[in-house]
């Protein structure tokens, strides 16, 4: 099995299902939304995108790829890489439901499975100073919506429906549903 994916979150979820990729290859896709692309069909395009991208490389390989999307609305929350946009996602969800979408694809044999995954999160209200300590632990990096449920940030979650592990980055369930465990 080949994880389409660089995230170390993702690799630490399969390991609780007792799994450990061959392989490690993180496709360079462009994981740019589609202008007026709604949430549940770019995280499906992306997860789809990766495990093709692999599976060009590899025809002969199971592929597991995935991609999360943290969504308000019809409007698509950034992965964050600046603080600026840390901010933005921490100060618009705040006191807000919002969803977090994960679509999983295992490519194998030239066969392609999906499923999506929608999860509810709805955050506290928060102080100004809430945002500035947890910009400052830096978590915030490179996650959708600007935050990682599994660290501080657990702190903001108000409720939550569906997939804990979907949030972080890979919904358990489904995903050994699709692998066949």
């Amino acid at each position: 099995m080949v994880l389409a994916s660089a995230s170390p979150r993702r690799l630490e979820l399969l390991a609780q299902l007792g799994l450990t990729p061959d392989r490690i290859l993180a496709p360079d896709v462009d994981e740019t939304p589609v202008r007026g692309e709604l949430p549940r069909v770019y995280a499906r395009r992306v997860a789809r995108a990766k495990a093709l991208a692999v599976a060009q490389l590899l025809p002969d390989a199971r592929i597991l790829a995935a991609d999360t999307v943290v969504a308000a609305g019809r409007r698509i929350l950034p992965k964050a890489e600046t603080e600026e946009q840390a901010r933005h996602c921490l100060t618009f969800l705040s006191g807000r439901r919002h969803r977090v979408l994960t679509a999983v694809a295992v490519c194998d044999g030239g066969a392609i499975r999906e499923k999506l995954v929608e999860t509810v999160v709805i955050f506290a209200r928060l102080s100004q100073s809430e945002i500035d300590a947890y910009i400052a632990t830096g978590e915030w990096q490179g996650k959708a919506g600007g935050y990682a449920i599994q660290g501080q940030a657990a702190a903001f979650i108000r409720y939550i429906a569906g997939s804990y592990s979907g949030v972080v980055g890979l919904p358990l369930h489904e995903t050994a549903q699709l692998l066949g465990l």
